[in-house]
């Protein structure tokens, strides 16, 4: 009771005085104005952040960013004693090329010392950019005092970093990070999490459980998952039935339909095969559309007469990659979206789809990899890309259409040689005695 008592007591404070310990920040530091006027580090750093750059004085580049950089360094007096301290630690200042070269120009003047002590700044970061000018001069790099403001270097960061998460709104920071990675801009895993967490993001709070036992297919159409993903659609049941090669986790088809009909499965796998070709092996559940307890199933007659085998999972964690893809699928596509009818569910969902396989990142692959680079034999080239910062103009240069599969194969499995075509077996050799 003490402490709900307490927090209903808490003073609040109206904008004008807000903005006057914020003008006593440049002359006495954060820690400083929160001593004088009895308010809390944090908020009066918070508050220097907000209304730091419109009441900086001389305003511009330099002003904004000498208030919004309080924090990190002195008023320009050089006094100790007007450096402020955050939560009793230095937080360095980060100074803007034109802030450097001044610095620089009165160190040539009077001396690296007097400059230090005058301006505030270490030596040996004016020693550093003394020799950084000195590198350009002879073109070994850029100069310190020239490029852009690091504050709008931020900025456009930070833009990025929002804008993509605007596009994907259910992936997490590590994807972010490499959905940006793919388009040359380097920017790492906490930055990206302290960025989204700013603006609203919450992380999840998931318990995973370890497990070493993995088992992964060794070519494309190797081994095809397929299941139903039931969902509500406006008070209507939809079951979206997903095909996904195991190998590069690509979406090979796709169908819809209000229950577990083994016509869609039967169309869908059809038209699946009619485009990819024919996978050796299919992995899915018990479902009825898919497996009969009595006779054998429309389904698994279809599957005989093309020559693939199937396998039944006995357990939910035998179609786990499918299941993972089905758990994104809700939390990227039919929990951020609110459908009006069928129709647009079915138009969303093919767009989610191509962008799920040509576009968006999968840690399965390595972080950096989408489904249709593994499907297509695109990885190597594709890495190499990004190493080299071709960015995502540089990987849309990549067509599809000259991707071809490996359609025909010569298997030698225990001595024993057999001849593949789009994964069906047409014969195989005698074994030697």
């Amino acid at each position: 009771m003490a402490r709900a008592r307490k927090r209903r007591e808490r003073r609040r404070y109206a904008e004008a005085t807000k903005r006057q310990i914020v003008a006593d920040v440049d002359r006495l530091g954060v820690s400083g104005a929160a001593r004088a006027h009895g308010v809390s580090v944090s908020m009066v750093s918070r508050w220097a952040k907000k209304y730091g750059a419109e009441m900086a004085p001389g305003g511009g580049e330099e002003g904004a960013t000498r208030a919004a950089s309080t924090e990190g360094g002195g008023g320009g007096d050089g006094s100790k004693a007007a450096r402020p301290r955050s939560r009793g630690r230095a937080v360095a200042r980060r100074y803007t090329p034109t802030e450097k070269a001044a610095a620089l120009e009165y160190a040539a003047a009077h001396g690296v010392s007097a400059a230090s002590r005058k301006l505030g700044m270490s030596r040996f970061s004016l020693n550093s950019w003394k020799k950084g000018v000195e590198r350009a001069s002879r073109g070994q790099g850029p100069s310190p005092t020239s490029g852009p403001n690091p504050g709008d270097v931020e900025a456009q960061r930070d833009g990025e970093i929002l804008a993509e998460w605007r596009t994907h709104p259910g992936l997490g920071p590590s994807q972010i990070r490499n959905q940006l990675r793919r388009r040359s801009i380097k920017v790492s895993v906490n930055t990206v999490r302290r960025v989204m967490i700013d603006n609203g993001y919450r992380p999840p709070k998931v318990k995973r459980e370890p497990h070493d036992k993995r088992w992964e297919a060794i070519r494309p159409n190797h081994l095809w998952h397929l299941d139903f993903v039931q969902r509500y659609i406006n008070r209507q049941t939809t079951f979206t039935l997903i095909l996904l090669d195991d190998y590069s986790r690509y979406v090979v088809g796709h169908g819809v339909s209000d229950a577990e009909r083994a016509d869609l499965v039967l169309a869908t796998f059809e038209h699946a095969v009619a485009r990819h070709g024919r996978p050796e092996m299919v992995l899915h559940d018990k479902g009825s559309a898919f497996w009969s307890w009595r006779g054998i199933s429309r389904y698994t007659t279809l599957l005989t007469e093309l020559g693939i085998d199937q396998v039944v999972a006995e357990h939910k964690e035998w179609n786990g990659k499918l299941e993972v893809f089905n758990a994104n699928l809700h939390k990227e596509l039919f929990d951020v979206h609110r459908f009006h009818d069928l129709a647009e569910m079915q138009r969303r969902l093919s767009g989610h789809l191509h962008s799920y396989n040509h576009q968006r990142t999968n840690h399965a692959l390595g972080g950096l990899l989408v489904p249709a680079d593994r499907y297509y034999g695109r990885v190597d080239e594709v890495l190499a890309r990004i190493e080299a910062g071709a960015g995502r103009d540089g990987l849309d240069s990549l067509q599809l259409a000259d991707r071809r599969l490996d359609l025909f194969r010569v298997v030698s499995e225990r001595g024993v040689l057999s001849v593949w075509f789009m994964g069906h077996k047409l014969f195989s050799a005698p074994a030697a005695s």
